[in-house]
């Protein structure tokens, strides 16, 4: 696949990644401390938003495929291996915290008495992972901008 193509399907996937994590990040100060009525009530506005799964598998995979069409250049290609290893990052956040924590609630369907503790996770992973892309987004940008044909 030409260098073109891979680039421009790493920054758009990158892009598309931080979209569903940047608004978890912005409607967190209006969430963390709503009572649990509220905050399951609210919870549900996120019904489908797995879809977004698609975009940051194919965000790591154009990134692993960015910094190996980039081996041996030197700037560009390390910058495209920090991009693919923070999308990675984030796939690791997402199980330990955001996953848990959607298991244990049945997808905020069941509140169980350790609610508060999983809410404060599963806010704070997001918020975490809308940095975490944010700087894969930063990295392969730069990337790009620094590639020489």
């Amino acid at each position: 696949m030409p260098l073109k193509i891979v680039q421009f399907l790493a920054l758009t996937l990158t892009a598309l990644a931080l979209v569903p994590s940047g608004a978890h990040l912005f409607a967190l100060p209006n969430k963390i401390n709503l009572v649990a009525e509220q905050y399951f009530i609210v919870q549900n506005i996120y019904r489908g938003w797995s879809l977004f799964g698609v975009a940051l598998i194919g965000a790591l995979i154009a990134n692993l495929a960015l910094a190996l069409l980039l081996r041996g250049r030197g700037a560009p290609f390390v910058l495209a291996l920090f991009a693919f290893l923070f999308i990675a990052l984030t796939l690791v956040v997402f199980f330990i915290w955001t996953y848990a924590a959607n298991q244990a609630t049945n997808n905020w369907m069941m509140i169980p008495d350790n609610w508060e503790q999983l809410r404060r996770e599963w806010e704070y992973s997001h918020a975490a992972n809308a940095v975490v892309t944010f700087a894969a987004l930063c990295s392969v940008t730069l990337s790009v901008l620094t590639t020489r044909e």
